[in-house]
């Protein structure tokens, strides 16, 4: 796992621009460093070493030094595709993963990528034809950022290091902040910072002559099989699972696994054969899964790795987390994901986690929903509206309010992923000069089209790949653990495991009484029964009684009547939110966590 950053052109400093961009990320790559700079391009590479760690330094180069390539993740199919290189003639002058992509393209171009398994982004440099050549994993495991500047171009693993460019000027995207209410995280192409862009997950990239062009070369759509038989599915998702942990324990340092009580990071903790798990939790005892953890490492053997975070340590860490997020993220849970990096850190370089089975394998709670609306949404959409608009009305809350409300939706119009902050009407009366761009639903068409002819659980699934996944689930597994030079890889994020997930008919991942229903029975064999049969906490986080708090609550006050809120938000409405959540008259919880991360977030890159 490492760092890598860069810009074309030829400025007078380049050495020294490109140490800064480095620097600005040497907590991705302590290890080591290393830059390539030649007419036209200046690369930049941190090393977190892993795999063949005397001789996989970057940047590397093809025999004849005209190819050189940075690379961030971990090739889990190299051994095989270095065979196959082999046998076409290719010489290779080191065990690591990298030298890969380096014949690989010489072989195979672009058509490199589809062969590759595994989490990573990487550019190449041709200098015979001055062109730049990049690409970003199938699901988007790993980030990649890049700044178009007239006819050159910055990039980077992260933000920071473009910030450090003297042609990129520095401004909020409002278009950003905007649908960032709606979806609790950054959910446009161009980010927070207006001109920066990402490149998005399973797209590669040409850059040359000032001409840039991003192809897509793979789509994780679902294709679910109503033939298969429940327990061939069980027994196979089982033999896949192991095959994916083996694959991704591929490393020359010891390798350890997240543990939550979930039955995700279980069953991956229980399949890898490691010696260490680490977890986290708060000191409230209903938020606290310490003691589970320990009792389940136990009973398989494993020694765990445990940490109490005090509230303190909380509030006191999330300036540090959103700027190593680079963009204002409102998931309360990054700050678990901060602390569990952080104490696995101590022991190990390398880190399994559980990401990605919810959206497969169809684990979310809101995944029961298109059951628990089914009965209700046949009566006439003009009555359910109808119904709606009163329940609107009615000035508090009340028992099936809410289900009255989303009832009256189709699904295009109501599910964009886990999170559904802020309405368009409540954005922009919040908002002092709101751009009206987008329309959530304008964002999720194009997603929802491709899934037209598939059950509503099943386009929840695709729309949570493309969006939840993306912006939320990954971002903060790579931003929290690289800010504590911490490797964590996601066995369920596997090419093979989805080839497995996307052909499950929905039976078999949501009933009206549990999720992953098939993924739980294949985890039976692995784990005790109390674990294979738990609801998903994820990392819980008692926000909603923080805020009610004294001291909170005014920590968070003096923030929504600062001078950035003043700049961007009408503070009276938002300081009623805050107010009404105190109050108890609504669970405002949420909305306010998301405006207060922007505004931490602003602070730090922007006063």
């Amino acid at each position: 796992m490492c760092g890598i950053c860069g810009f074309t052109g030829n400025l007078d400093n380049k050495e020294e621009l490109l140490t800064k961009m480095m620097n600005r990320i040497i907590h991705r790559g302590p290890d080591s460093g290393g830059q390539h700079i030649s007419d036209g391009i200046a690369m930049g590479f941190r090393r977190l070493a892993i795999i063949d760690l005397n001789n996989g330094n970057q940047p590397m180069y093809n025999e004849d030094g005209t190819l050189v390539v940075t690379f961030n993740g971990e090739i889990y199919n190299y051994k095989e595709l270095r065979k196959e290189l082999e046998a076409k003639g290719h010489t290779f002058s080191n065990n690591a993963d990298t030298e890969v992509l380096l014949h690989g393209y010489e072989e195979y171009g672009a058509g490199l990528v589809e062969k590759l398994r595994g989490m990573f982004t990487f550019v190449l440099w041709d200098m015979k034809t001055k062109t730049l050549f990049g690409a970003r994993d199938h699901f988007g495991i790993k980030p990649f950022y890049y700044a178009p500047l007239g006819n050159d171009i910055a990039y980077g693993s992260e933000i920071k290091s473009i910030l450090e460019h003297p042609a990129y000027q520095k401004k909020v995207n409002p278009e950003a902040l905007e649908n960032y209410l709606t979806f609790q995280y950054s959910v446009l192409p161009e980010t927070f910072f207006k001109g920066i862009f990402k490149l998005p997950p399973a797209h590669y990239f040409t850059f040359k002559n000032g001409d840039l062009k991003i192809t897509r070369y793979f789509d994780p759509t679902f294709a679910p099989d109503e033939s298969l038989k429940y327990e061939d599915v069980v027994k196979k998702i089982d033999e896949t699972m192991q095959e994916s942990v083996r694959a991704h324990m591929l490393a020359d340092v010891e390798v350890g696994s997240f543990l939550s009580s979930g039955v995700d990071s279980s069953y991956v903790a229980a399949s890898f054969h490691g010696d260490k798990t680490f977890t986290v939790g708060f000191d409230y005892e209903k938020y606290n899964e310490t003691e589970y953890a320990k009792d389940l490492s136990s009973k398989i053997g494993i020694e765990n790795y445990g940490r109490i975070i005090s509230t303190e340590e909380y509030w006191n860490v999330l300036p540090k987390i959103q700027y190593h997020m680079d963009e204002p993220l409102a998931d309360p849970s990054a700050v678990a994901l901060y602390f569990v990096s952080e104490t696995a850190s101590k022991q190990v370089k390398v880190a399994l986690s559980g990401e990605g089975a919810d959206e497969f394998f169809g684990g979310y709670n809101i995944y029961h929903e298109p059951f628990s609306l089914a009965g209700y949404q046949k009566l006439p959409e003009g009555l359910r509206r109808g119904l709606a608009n009163v329940a609107k009305a009615v000035p508090f809350k009340f028992k099936g309010k809410n289900f009255l409300i989303r009832g009256s939706k189709p699904l295009e119009e109501r599910f964009i992923g886990n999170a559904f902050m802020f309405s368009e009407e409540e954005r922009a009366k919040i908002l002092k000069n709101p751009t009206g761009h987008y329309n959530h639903k304008h964002l999720t068409r194009p997603v929802y089209k491709k899934a037209a002819g598939l059950d509503d659980v099943t386009k929840m699934q695709y729309i949570d790949v493309n969006f939840w996944l993306i912006g939320d689930i990954l971002l903060k597994a790579d931003k929290m653990s690289m800010a504590n030079s911490l490797e964590v890889r996601v066995p369920f994020l596997d090419r093979n495991v989805f080839d497995l997930a996307r052909t499950l008919p929905t039976k078999f991942k949501v009933n009206d009484r549990n999720t992953k229903v098939a993924m739980r029975a294949a985890a039976h064999r692995r784990l005790p029964e109390f674990v294979a049969e738990k609801k998903k906490l994820g990392f819980p986080v008692p926000i909603r009684i923080w805020l009610k708090e004294e001291k909170y609550y005014n920590i968070i006050k003096a923030a929504f009547m600062g001078n950035a809120a003043e700049s961007y938000f009408n503070t009276g409405e938002i300081v009623k939110l805050l107010d009404d959540h105190r109050a108890g008259k609504e669970d405002n919880s949420r909305k306010i966590w998301t405006i207060y991360m922007f505004l931490v977030w602003y602070k730090e890159f922007f006063e």
